[in-house]
């Protein structure tokens, strides 16, 4: 791994640019073309970008420049590139949500989120791969290709998915941020295995109009960044309500930067039992247990809790609510023999194929009454602090498709509650390991404030993939 570079701009935290830009030391239009010419380098080998808007780009940075000379800056992230998932509309371009049978597909209108990206004055710098129908946690696509895991140029390796582009967009420095979205982990899978900090946010905190739909419960458009400050900036922009998202409307926004530099002192984070271990790498253990530690030196009361179900029974519990749903969204696509629909794909839509009516709405009543016992169990802890994988990127031509790596990302979306996913060690291979903390829904400000203080007291974040620092 390389050292953390604040001196390239390319792999700069929103807070540095935002610096730099506000002083006059770079313009947009040079972190942008800056930026293009790494995507030109590099990303023939890396996968990570479906289109990018190149022209579109430099004229908005040019834009951006001279409002910022003429003392009309927006806001922290005026002239900032970002890179959005291909499953999010922007009116009259194509989003392909990660098929082929959608190659031509022209989005019908533009999504809240972007419009509230382009409102805040940052500049949509492309779209980037996703699993086909953002359905699946490797980050694998058969017909639209998988991008390459950046920590590893040798072997191919899983980027985490679905939001498999933008994780690896963000990590290789060729956009500081990006957008991804999480149903089952899509945005802290990628964060975890691309050595990132990923916003799981709670159901209803960001508007999902004009985000192509999977599961329609369980649905959480969320940051993917270098570092916790980064993805409270975003999350600021992205989270408050949309009359186009009812669910958007149910609870007022917290802003996370005032709390978050509190510390841990005196919380309670409750770490998992020890049947929960079972399964995970060594290696992975040993960085979730010197986290934990480091946060209990950093003053926080580290609590063991009893769980009332086992993480795999969550999983399935999610994995029935996404068939079904997801079926009823694209399940006409999936049965269409002659589409090119992913192979590993078109069965977990098929889950919901066959699914009653009664069944489907026992799998919501079941997943309330697990949210109930969870609530009750957790009642008394502000996190819950586990891994984000079982393990670090494998190779590709390792993955078992029928399985899933999601065993304790499910676990947020079913309980509808948040999560903060970063950077909390390497393997001796050289790849990232991810903490993972859960905290009660619409307590981001909780998530990202230990998660800061978490960052602050290590050098995981912000490290460079090896042989891409050029």
């Amino acid at each position: 791994m390389a050292p953390l570079n604040t001196d390239d701009p390319a792999f700069m935290p929103l807070t540095v640019l935002s610096q730099a830009i506000g002083a006059g030391t770079i313009s947009s239009v040079e972190l942008v073309d800056r930026l293009l010419t790494r995507i030109d380098a590099h990303d023939d080998k890396l996968h990570a970008f479906v289109t990018v808007y190149g022209d579109d780009a430099r004229l908005a940075a040019e834009g951006a420049d001279k409002a910022i000379r003429s003392g009309h800056k927006i806001g922290p992230l005026h002239g900032i590139p970002i890179a959005i998932k291909d499953i999010v509309d922007i009116e009259g371009r194509i989003t392909t949500g990660g098929s082929k049978a959608w190659i031509n597909r022209v989005s019908p209108v533009t999504a809240t989120l972007v419009k509230r990206l382009v409102s805040a004055g940052m500049i949509v710098l492309g779209k980037t791969h996703s699993v086909e129908f953002a359905m699946g946690g490797w980050g694998t696509n058969q017909h639209m290709g998988t991008p390459w895991n950046p920590w590893d140029l040798n072997t191919h390796r899983t980027p985490g998915g679905s939001s498999a582009g933008s994780g690896v967009s963000v990590a290789a420095g060729l956009a500081p941020c990006a957008i991804g979205t999480d149903t089952g982990g899509s945005v802290r899978l990628p964060a975890s295995w691309c050595g990132l900090t990923g916003l799981k946010t709670t159901i209803g905190r960001i508007s999902v109009h004009g985000v192509l739909p999977l599961s329609s419960t369980l649905d959480t458009p969320g940051p993917m960044t270098r570092t916790v400050e980064d993805a409270a900036l975003l999350y600021n922009v992205l989270a408050g309500p949309d009359p186009k998202d009812p669910l958007t409307l149910r609870h007022p926004v917290t802003d996370p930067l005032p709390t978050m530099r509190q510390g841990v002192a005196g919380l309670r984070l409750a770490v998992m039992p020890e049947s929960e271990r079972d399964g995970v790498d060594a290696e992975i253990l040993t960085a979730y247990d010197n986290s934990v530690e480091m946060l209990r030196s950093l003053g926080a009361q580290i609590v063991t809790v009893s769980l009332p179900r086992p993480f795999a029974k969550l999983g399935a519990a999610t994995g029935r609510i996404i068939g079904a749903e997801g079926y009823f969204f694209v399940g006409d696509l999936v049965d269409q023999p002659e589409l090119s629909i992913d192979e590993a794909v078109r069965p977990r839509i098929w889950v919901g194929k066959g699914m009653s009516a009664q069944d489907y709405l026992k799998a919501l009543k079941t997943q309330q009454e697990i949210k109930a016992e969870f609530d009750a169990a957790l009642a008394d802890a502000d996190a819950f602090l586990m891994p984000t994988t079982a393990t670090a990127a494998i190779p590709l031509d390792a993955v078992d498709q029928n399985d899933t790596p999601a065993m304790f990302t499910r676990v947020a979306n079913l309980l509808e509650r948040c999560a903060v996913s970063l950077p909390n060690g390497f393997t001796a291979g050289g790849l990232p390991s991810s903490l993972q903390i859960m905290c009660r829904g619409y307590n981001e400000a909780m998530a990202l404030r230990i998660g800061w203080a978490y960052e602050q007291a290590t050098d995981w974040a912000g490290r460079i993939p090896p042989n891409l620092e050029t």
